[in-house]
């Protein structure tokens, strides 16, 4: 997803860049960053700081931020998951709605800064956050200017280190202890779904697959190392051999789709259902030769949910979603 900046951007990053230079420099302060001292001009602060190791380094960072950004969907989710409603938020694309699976009352006040990969660097720096969370992948070449914004945080990638990348943001936070809450309330949810499944012996013989269509490229086969795949794991269920590997994806033409064969198929879609190939493979005899098909065990999920509700919030009600679907049906 990310994107190249457009001029606007990236002037916008030179003049806000350039005004804290001034600003830090009028107060004497030559040789600390905001990021270095852990707090930011116009910031809430909490008075007291913390070391958090990042991607990037080490960054201080006041022991509990008050205004927070964040600029994916992985550490929007930790946010609210920890009951903090950012006071901004990157979108998937310009004037998207935020994850929609998340509470609407958790966002009220939540401004947008920007899509996911493409920051408003002005939009984020008249908030004046304390702290900023986001990923080397996503954001590396906007670094140095956020980090003269407020102290920032990054994570490595996003995806499949989740579970890491929770932690990181939690540390950052200062909610070391309720994430350890959430942890086990997630692991505790893990033990009744996979129950419900019959059992992990049960679980294990059965074979779960993911498919999703992709407007404009070829129709993915998750594999382990992602989000779904992690939750798969979890779960201790069974995955068809040709997606139980290390890796993101396997591509498939329409004419490959019974790769994607499977005791329990779940599938979604980005764009399009036409565009993405959605409506005529699933209209075609090979879809409806897939063993999940043929036994009314393949279930259409949301794409933003599945794809982007990166987080224990967000594994939560895939959790509910699997349940629903598939212990209700013999």
């Amino acid at each position: 997803m990310p994107r190249t900046f457009t001029g606007r951007i990236a002037l916008a990053a030179a003049a806000v860049a350039t005004a804290l230079v001034v600003t830090l420099t009028a107060c004497g302060s030559e040789d600390e960053s905001p990021a270095a001292k852990g707090k930011t001009p116009g910031g809430a602060g909490s008075g007291g700081t913390h070391t958090v190791k990042t991607a990037m380094g080490d960054v201080q960072v006041q022991n509990v931020p008050q205004r927070v950004v964040v600029l994916d969907t992985d550490s929007l989710d930790s946010a609210v998951t920890l009951g903090i409603t950012p006071v901004g938020a990157t979108t998937v694309a310009d004037k998207a709605p935020f994850s929609a699976y998340l509470p609407a009352d958790k966002l009220k006040g939540t401004k947008p800064v920007g899509a996911i990969a493409e920051p408003n660097l002005e939009a984020i720096n008249a908030l004046k956050p304390d702290l900023i969370l986001s990923s080397k992948v996503r954001d590396e070449k906007s670094y140095k200017s956020l980090s003269a914004i407020a102290p920032t945080v990054f994570s490595e990638s996003t995806g499949g280190p989740w579970r890491a990348n929770f932690a990181l943001h939690a540390d950052a936070l200062g909610k070391k202890t309720e994430a350890k809450q959430v942890v086990a309330d997630y692991t505790a949810h893990v033990e009744r779904v996979t129950e419900a499944l019959g059992g992990p012996a049960k679980a294990a013989q059965t074979k779960v697959g993911f498919v999703r269509f992709v407007e404009g490229a070829d129709t993915r086969l998750y594999l382990n190392d992602t989000f779904v795949g992690s939750l798969f794991k979890d779960l201790q269920v069974g995955r068809p051999a040709n997606q139980d590997k290390d890796g993101f994806s396997v591509d498939v033409s329409p004419e490959q789709i019974d790769q994607a064969d499977a005791d329990v198929l779940f599938y979604s879609t980005y764009g399009d259902p036409k565009k993405a190939k959605e409506t005529d493979i699933t209209g075609g005899p090979l879809w409806k030769n897939i063993d999940a098909v043929k036994n009314d065990k393949a279930f259409k999920v949301d794409d933003n949910l599945w794809m982007l509700g990166i987080g224990y919030s967000g594994a939560g009600r895939i959790l509910d979603t699997i349940e629903k679907n598939v212990a209700s049906k013999p």
